[in-house]
């Protein structure tokens, strides 16, 4: 087997540059036959009782509990996220996995329609062999978020991970097994880019998700598409944070740093353009300098590190182009912009303002420890400015007036917006956006309503009066 196919899929500790394990790819005749098998798989686990098939998820979840340190351990060691963050996205991950165990039978239950006669019902079957495409930014949570509905509604999984986290998609393939889940229910499967097109091409798959790039959603989409199957995709955001008064501004600030800093900033929906009234812009920007350059490098295994690498060197470098470029077009440089001068992937936290459009920052997904602040006049400019963006994922509004906070997220153009906190997650709480950061949700009951037929049965009685078709 060739060098190429065995480093496609690595463990490269970004903390230290080293490169831990290397895992070979499959190709052809090896992927037609994870298809076909998880195709088999389908016939079986679709017919199995639905509490059967939740019964597998609370197990999973059980063991995800039991096997906590492990995994988090594994999600630190391939793409740097702090340990406490790590151990976090792991209750997270397994509280999802619960949450399908406990609601999925209820939620793939018949649905009965009122009609005025005989009787009509919407039944929730699922579709199939589905594929799904997953980033490396959370390792577990991104993959139990399309894994927990479609397993508890009876669909089958192939799922191609990062290539920068081989051994958590190892973990969560054994996981589910060892929770009962029969082989083909749920593959891994270390494929090149060129293969997922091929599996989408499959007449056996029914379906493809993804989370990551727009450029790997728009092929996956498009892949779809001209094959006549459903897509959902999870794609880039650049999330709003906008400041309508000064009250408790210290909180506001802590937030502001969290809702960036969270996972080294390497999130969709971390906070990233900040849009404050210009009466609290100058104190704002003041506060949010000092969190930011309070944060302290270091071994992101080591719980006292505030400030871990970035999952990658290429990352790394690739946001500090973008500051540099932004800043040679004019916006100014608070703090930051800097490799630092140590091992690893790191970047210093980054503060700009003065950013404008045309420049890279003003368009672009800051995917790291980067802020922009921008200064408004009034609330419909906040509200044109959050609105000016090709994404449309997230944001948050802050202020003390809880209906004036509710008006103005109402305005704001994305598929979540959160009121005095940082755009974040729950089981219960769908998930998902609008404009070039996908389309489709995940989570809640909605999680369930994707990928699933949800099938009319209309009973008359026999001697119920005829009447024209439409078509």
């Amino acid at each position: 087997m060739s060098d190429q196919r065995k480093s496609a899929f690595a463990t490269v500790n970004p903390y230290t540059g080293e490169t831990v394990e290397e895992f070979p790819q499959i190709e052809g005749k090896e992927v037609d036959s994870a298809v076909e098998t998880a195709d088999h798989a389908f016939r079986a686990w679709r017919r199995r009782p639905v509490e059967e098939r939740a019964a597998v998820l609370e197990r999973a979840a059980g063991l995800m509990k039991e096997r906590k340190e492990d995994l988090a351990q594994t999600i630190t060691l391939e793409m740097g996220k702090l340990i406490g963050e790590a151990r976090g996205e792991v209750d997270l991950a397994a509280s999802i996995l619960s949450y399908y165990a406990d609601n999925g039978p209820g939620f793939a239950a018949a649905e009965p329609l009122d009609v005025e006669e005989g009787e009509a019902y919407l039944v929730s079957e699922p579709l199939g062999v589905l594929l799904g495409v997953m980033p490396w930014n959370f390792p577990l949570y991104q993959v139990v978020r399309f894994a927990g509905p479609n397993l508890v509604l009876g669909n089958t999984l192939l799922v191609k991970h990062a290539g920068i986290c081989p051994r958590s998609a190892l973990a969560l393939e054994t996981l589910f097994r060892d929770a009962g889940a029969p082989e083909g229910v749920y593959t891994n499967l270390f494929v090149s880019h060129d293969e997922i097109s091929r599996v989408i091409d499959s007449p056996l798959v029914r379906g493809a998700s993804l989370t990551g790039s727009e450029g790997a959603g728009s092929k996956v989409a498009e892949r779809a598409g001209r094959n006549m199957k459903p897509s959902l995709l999870e794609l880039g955001g650049s999330d709003v944070f906008v400041v309508l008064d000064g009250e408790n501004l210290e909180r506001t600030v802590g937030a502001a740093v969290s809702g960036r800093m969270a996972n080294t900033g390497q999130s969709c929906v971390a906070s990233k353009r900040f849009i404050v009234l210009d009466e609290f812009y100058d104190d704002f920007v003041a506060g949010l300098r000092r969190g930011l350059e309070a944060l302290k490098p270091g071994d992101p295994s080591d719980d006292a590190t505030t400030l871990g690498p970035l999952s990658s060197e290429q990352a790394a470098e690739d946001l500090v182009e973008q500051i540099r470029e932004t800043v040679e077009q004019g916006a100014e440089l608070v703090t930051g912009g800097n490799r630092i001068d140590r091992p690893g992937a790191f970047v210093e936290p980054t503060l700009l303002t003065g950013v404008e459009p045309g420049m890279r920052a003003y368009a672009e997904e800051l995917f790291g420890p980067a802020a922009v602040v921008y200064r408004v006049a009034d609330e419909d400019a906040a509200v044109a400015l959050a609105n000016d963006s090709q994404y449309g994922l997230g944001g948050s509004v802050f202020c003390a007036d809880v209906d004036r906070g509710r008006r103005v997220a109402e305005r704001i153009e994305t598929g979540m917006v959160w009121v005095n906190h940082p755009t974040s997650t729950q089981a219960d709480l769908p998930f998902g956006g609008i404009k070039r950061s996908g389309y489709g949700r995940e989570l809640s009951q909605l999680g369930m309503r994707e990928f699933v037929n949800r099938k009319l049965v209309r009973i008359l009685p026999p001697d119920a009066e005829l009447r024209g078709i439409a078509g």
